[in-house]
């Protein structure tokens, strides 16, 4: 019976040299873990071996398969990172994981008896697996944490809806910044624009929509075409951010009446620039002061002295004493600081306030960093459905987020439809539907020249991130832009040194 023991030290370790004891203790560990369960079945508790083992196989084979899944398609590993499903399932899987691993290796501590080691590799064995608890128990909290944070924001922010395919290769987002707020009545979008992203290259253009765009038009399929048959032509009252409460006001007669009010400004986008509209995305302007919050700031550099207006004197009509300002250079700016920089209309024209938005979120973006998402991801999860909403569903967003890899490898253009290419109070709409062509018949054209121009660098992480770049907000927009519709290369550089003298992203 001795010489049973001896020759069996797993089962038997006083019967063992303390070296094979020594040995024995990290075999163990590393079975457990390499194979939670794995040192159970060798103590034949089979009934606790046979669950832990399955869980551990199970794991294993996600695993591998997702990691197979990614190295064909690299647009999985944004599907499991979007995926409401997966999301919810993910975040109840892991926490089994972990309390599997973590309950093994305490049972794989029980049974190795640390009385039986050497002095020396006791010392170094609890080390070992006290670090070894942290190392599997710590991730696996801090990964369920932030999957768990990442489902509530696919599910707060993305749609459920029917996904819209790209129409002639492209999708067109509308892009709005809502001023709704105490004070004003209903929703008036404080700056639009509408980013035509090619689906196959990444290729985009921002178009400009100037606000006080008037006589706006609606397609015949609209709601809003059979009351304004000749336009939103009713007087000066009549601009481009009011058809969102034209919408609101005919609601009723929207396939979606809860979203009339962006449906009818899509429409009328769509009628303007002559490109079919697929979806839009609200940034609710207040929500967006909690977003750069959350972000600790952005950074950009101001050409010019942006003033901290006064509330309007409703008899007058004009603005009261400037409260403050933002000086000109490079300057961190807050949520509220940037809030005021983005939309500070006082002692500056329309273009420059566009100007000044397409910094604000460039800047944003490209602190959208891989260390700035994760070390901030809960408050940016947290502030972004305040911030954002869109009516792309959750099921697309693997497919935008991989669309935004490609669009920040790409040189961003813009066509802004002002003066001198569009007169806003007197706007010829086949002129502006003709620039929009040309402008993006142009960047088709230069899509591959770009693609070898620019080395493509790494991916954004974070819902949020692919969002805002499958819009084109990527941190290239800013110096890069090209604000010409069909012009020469000269006329770009003069457009693109006024812009950067009204603000840039260092």
């Amino acid at each position: 019976m001795a010489e049973t023991r001896y020759v069996d030290p797993i089962h038997h370790p006083s019967y063992a040299s303390q070296s094979t004891r020594d040995v024995r203790a990290w075999l163990l560990l590393l079975v457990t873990v390499l194979l939670p369960g794995g040192v159970q079945l060798l103590f034949r508790a089979r009934r606790w071996a046979k669950i832990s083992l399955s869980i551990t196989a199970f794991s294993w084979i996600l695993a591998i398969v997702a990691a197979i899944l990614i190295l064909v398609d690299r647009q999985f590993l944004f599907t499991i990172g979007t995926n409401p499903f997966l999301l919810t399932f993910l975040t109840i899987w892991l926490p089994v994981i972990g309390v599997n691993w973590a309950v093994c290796l305490f049972d794989s501590l029980r049974r190795i008896k640390l009385v039986t080691l050497s002095a020396r590799a006791r010392k170094r064995f609890v080390a070992a697996f006290c670090a070894l608890v942290l190392i599997v128990v710590g991730p696996l909290a801090w990964g369920t944490t932030l999957l768990d944070s990442q489902r509530g924001l696919m599910s707060d922010l993305f749609a459920s809806g029917k996904a819209a395919k790209p129409v002639d290769g492209r999708y067109n987002i509308l892009l709005m910044g809502s001023d709704a707020g105490k004070g004003r009545t209903g929703i008036r979008p404080d700056s639009l624009s509408l980013v035509s992203i090619d689906a196959d290259t990444g290729k985009t253009v921002i178009i400009g929509l100037p606000r006080n765009m008037q006589n706006v038009p609606f397609p015949a399929d609209s709601p809003l075409h059979k009351y304004y048959p000749q336009g939103f032509n009713c007087g000066n009252e009549c601009l481009l951010n009011a058809v969102f409460q034209q919408g609101e006001r005919h609601k009723d007669e929207f396939e979606n009446p809860k979203r009339a009010g962006e449906q009818a400004t899509m429409d009328a986008a769509s009628a303007i620039s002559g490109l079919e509209v697929q979806y839009f995305a609200m940034v609710n302007l207040k929500g967006f002061e909690n977003l750069i919050d959350s972000l600790g700031g952005i950074t950009v550099v101001s050409g010019k002295r942006v003033p901290f207006s006064s509330k309007v004197d409703p008899t007058t009509g004009e603005h009261g004493p400037v409260k403050g300002w933002i000086e000109p250079g490079k300057q961190k700016l807050d949520g509220y600081h940037a809030l005021w920089f983005a939309r500070s209309r006082e002692m500056s024209s329309d273009y420059e306030r566009m100007i000044r938005q397409r910094c604000v979120q460039t800047a944003m973006v490209k602190q959208l960093d891989p260390a700035t998402v994760l070390t901030r991801y809960q408050q940016i999860a947290k502030a972004t459905p305040g911030a954002l909403s869109t009516d792309i569903p959750s099921s697309e967003v693997d497919r935008f987020v991989d669309l935004a890899l490609k669009v920040k490898s790409q040189k961003i253009e813009s066509l802004d439809l002002t003066p001198p290419n569009v007169t806003p109070s007197h706007p010829d709409f086949d002129a502006a539907r003709s620039l929009v062509a040309d402008k993006i018949a142009e960047s088709s054209e230069n899509a591959e020249k770009d693609k070898d121009a620019h080395a493509t660098p790494g991916g954004t992480s974070g819902a949020l991130a692919g969002v805002n770049a499958s819009l084109g907000l990527t941190a290239d927009a800013s110096p890069q832009v090209s604000a010409q519709g069909g012009t020469g290369g000269g006329s770009d550089e003069g457009k693109e040194s006024a812009e950067r003298a009204i603000c840039y992203v260092p």
